[in-house]
């Protein structure tokens, strides 16, 4: 098994490309969605993802951020690093790698399906942190193509802490018939609490996140890609639940989410914990599931 050090080590081996500073995801995520990223590179190839990530070093947290972040996403006001920031602080360093003209797939209408945290040690402000993001694993599935981008953030040599998100790209495939029936699913669980999520959600959530993508900010927007309404990004649905968990969570620990279905906004969900194992989100009336998550003991990656 590996250590946190040795993942460290690793981490600089494959990150490739260093650049000096965080780029601004604003630009990157507007840029992709008029269209206006490269559709074909050189070193494009439509079956290969890039070999190289990129990495930043020496990423100060600016506390007034993080408070923000706190306000938005529930959790409570500390110079502790909730489990899901990192992934906003990364976020910025995928953007720029899958809007690359080697990337093999477009950034516009992929998926965020799934998220895997690993948080190996409580994270303090005061902690410059090195980042670094991948792109592996292209792999089919029966509704198109999925990959994972695996980010990691570490205090010198130290990891202490990873997360890897998958994404979906709809595509056209043969396997027909290989989608599971939604009249198979399980009963939702008693709820634990009912939250009122208001459309503001998505507007705020983009703020602090820098994940500006129009599906959770436009009614328009939303319609053109099928929702009726904006809908809330799955990463402030899981860090909500974490939120609604805080003080019973241990240092270190792993919790994994996979997003079944959007949150539209304004809505109501209902929160359900299971004691110290899963997690879960789903709408009132139809007891659709929006996410399912699991927490146990901590993944290397």
């Amino acid at each position: 098994m590996r250590g946190p050090e040795r993942a460290g080590a690793e981490m600089s081996e494959l990150a490739g490309v260093e650049l000096p500073g965080l780029p601004a995801a604003g630009p990157l995520y507007r840029r992709a969605a008029i269209g206006l990223a490269p559709r074909l590179g050189p070193g494009r190839r439509p079956d290969r993802l890039p070999e190289a990530g990129l990495l930043v070093r020496g990423v100060a947290v600016d506390r007034d951020h993080l408070a923000a972040y706190d306000r938005v996403c529930g959790f409570r006001l500390a110079d502790a690093l909730p489990p899901t920031y990192p992934h906003v602080l990364a976020f910025p360093l995928a953007l720029r790698l899958m809007s690359g003209p080697d990337f093999p797939l477009p950034l516009v209408g992929l998926v965020h399906v799934a998220n895997r945290i690993t948080t190996y040690r409580r994270v303090d402000a005061s902690e410059p942190l090195d980042l670094a993001v991948r792109a592996v694993d292209l792999r089919p599935h029966d509704r198109g193509r999925q990959f994972d981008v695996v980010c990691t953030a570490s205090v010198g040599a130290e990891v202490v802490w990873c997360g890897v998100s998958t994404y979906l790209r709809r595509e056209r495939t043969a396997a027909k018939g290989a989608r599971r029936d939604s009249g198979d699913r399980p009963a939702a669980p008693a709820p634990t609490a009912m939250w009122r999520v208001p459309a503001r959600v998505g507007r705020d959530y983009a703020r602090v996140s820098g994940d500006h993508n129009p599906i959770h900010t436009s009614r328009i927007a939303a319609r053109l890609f099928g929702f009726p309404r904006p809908i809330a990004h799955g990463m402030w649905s899981k860090a909500r639940c974490l939120a609604a968990l805080e003080g019973r969570l241990p240092e270190a620990y792993t919790v994994d989410v996979a997003f079944k279905s959007p949150v539209s906004l304004p809505g109501t969900v209902a929160f359900s914990a299971a004691p110290g194992r899963t997690f879960g989100l789903h709408d009132l009336a139809t007891r659709r599931p929006h996410l399912t998550a699991t927490l146990g003991p901590v993944r290397q990656e």
